[in-house]
């Protein structure tokens, strides 16, 4: 789906998270950054994926990462979402799409049968640089940490 790959510049985005507050990419500079897009708060899938990374926020911490979910859900329902898990990372309200669309996770999906426009569940890894380290389109939701964090 996405066209990005490792190597590649990471888009830069500005979006505003649960609280209103606006992030941009540039917010991480010299930082590494775990962004993860999902298709809809508040799921199954998407709340076992955002768990697996908050139960795991510390060993992200400990070795240089911020994190960041997004998905095209409202400030209050993403507010809602990480308030009932106690998120303690930011969770962008991407509405108008623009992050979803720089990052080319926004396409068909099926879904029994049907074909529909939505999120592909899919995670970037970034460096201090804001080059692509990864790009994790096969995510297991339940297992995710072990995916990004190799050792």
């Amino acid at each position: 789906m996405t066209q990005l790959k490792a190597g590649d510049k990471a888009p830069d985005f500005t979006a505003t998270d649960e609280q209103g507050q606006t992030r941009s990419l540039s917010d991480y500079k010299g930082k590494k950054l775990v962004v993860f897009f999902y298709p809809k708060a508040s799921t199954p899938g998407c709340t076992a994926e955002a768990c697996n990374l908050n139960d795991n926020y510390e060993r992200f911490k400990s070795k240089g990462y911020d994190i960041l979910g997004v998905s095209a859900d409202s400030e209050k329902r993403q507010s809602n979402f990480k308030n009932k898990y106690d998120f303690q990372y930011p969770l962008l309200a991407d509405e108008d799409k623009e992050v979803i669309n720089a990052f080319g996770v926004w396409g068909p999906k099926k879904f029994m049968g049907k074909t529909y426009d939505g999120i592909h569940r899919t995670t970037f890894v970034i460096d201090e640089k804001g080059i692509i380290e990864d790009v994790i389109t096969k995510v297991k939701t339940k297992d995710h940490t072990a995916q990004i964090l190799t050792e």
